[in-house]
């Protein structure tokens, strides 16, 4: 998965692995691939591929003339607007864990029920919501009781991550009834690099919201979906909620049932319908 986020011009921003099945949130750089050089796009593509004998040519050093040149062109443009494609981004990823899965059963075959299922974010409501909900996946599985132990989640990489970092950094504390960090992001601490990441207004091209009130966010929607979750409740609302002036019971409803709530859209009722007057159509699940 993340050596295919390094392939493509696609950000992680959020991910869970469970026992039969994944979620991830991901972010396409349509602009980043426009503006890759073609040697780019041919180094990228050769990760994944054996490529074509036209462009080991072109790697060779030989000079083409103007029609070749035009059949180089039309190679190097294809696999450049598959490097933002998506649906290339999961036929890799399924199909290699297909093989792998399928390898180790002795056996051949369809692995997968489905090609994949997936929900454009329309705004930053739907893509804090939908990050805290595919980060609470085993906590609403009863496969965890906290965060650290959430296993292969990006919440998890996040916080080990950041705990690591805060061990030489007395400025950081951890709250220890809720054991996230504490106190506004410090700009030297690092995130993981191959997440896309939190910042807010300090990090350009980062998620917008801060590093710490994702932490908290997700801490406290935790506590609240776990059913047989002990220990200490807040009665105080994340910052975050307050700034998108979320409803407290509208966002706990989100986090449990993110999936079933939306179809191909995922967003506010504004957003929602902005979304289907400009496709042409009168309403999207979720807005109706």
């Amino acid at each position: 998965m993340k050596l295919l986020s390094n392939v493509f011009a696609i950000e992680i921003a959020a991910y869970a692995i469970m026992s039969n099945h994944y979620h991830i949130v991901v972010k396409v750089n349509k602009q980043t691939a426009l503006d890759w050089s073609d040697d780019d796009v041919i180094k990228r593509w050769y990760q994944l591929y054996n490529g074509d004998s036209l462009v080991d040519r072109y790697i060779n050093g030989e000079v083409f003339d103007d029609a070749t040149m035009t059949f180089f062109n039309e190679i190097v443009s294809k696999w450049r607007l598959r490097l933002y494609d998506i649906s290339w981004y999961m036929k890799n990823l399924n199909e290699f864990i297909a093989k792998e899965a399928n390898k180790e059963d002795n056996c051949t075959g369809k692995y997968w029920e489905g090609r994949y299922k997936s929900q454009a974010l329309l705004d930053e409501s739907a893509l804090l919501s939908c990050m805290a909900y595919v980060d609470l996946n085993p906590i609403r599985a009863n496969m965890a009781n906290t965060l650290q132990e959430s296993d292969f989640t990006s919440i998890q990489e996040r916080l080990l991550h950041f705990k690591a970092q805060i061990k030489d950094n007395k400025k950081v504390q951890l709250n220890p009834s809720q054991n996230i960090p504490q106190k506004d992001d410090p700009a030297h601490i690092s995130q993981p690099a191959e997440l896309k990441p939190l910042g807010g207004e300090h990090i350009a091209g980062g998620i917008p919201f801060s590093l710490l009130d994702y932490f908290e966010l997700v801490d406290w929607s935790g506590r609240h979906v776990h059913p047989k979750k002990t220990g200490y409740i807040s009665h105080s609302i994340p910052r975050v909620l307050v700034t998108l002036n979320i409803e407290e019971t509208i966002w706990l409803e989100q986090v449990q049932s993110f999936r079933r709530q939306y179809a191909n859209f995922a967003g506010s009722k504004h957003a929602l319908c902005r979304q289907a007057a400009k496709n042409d159509v009168k309403w999207y699940k979720g807005a109706g």
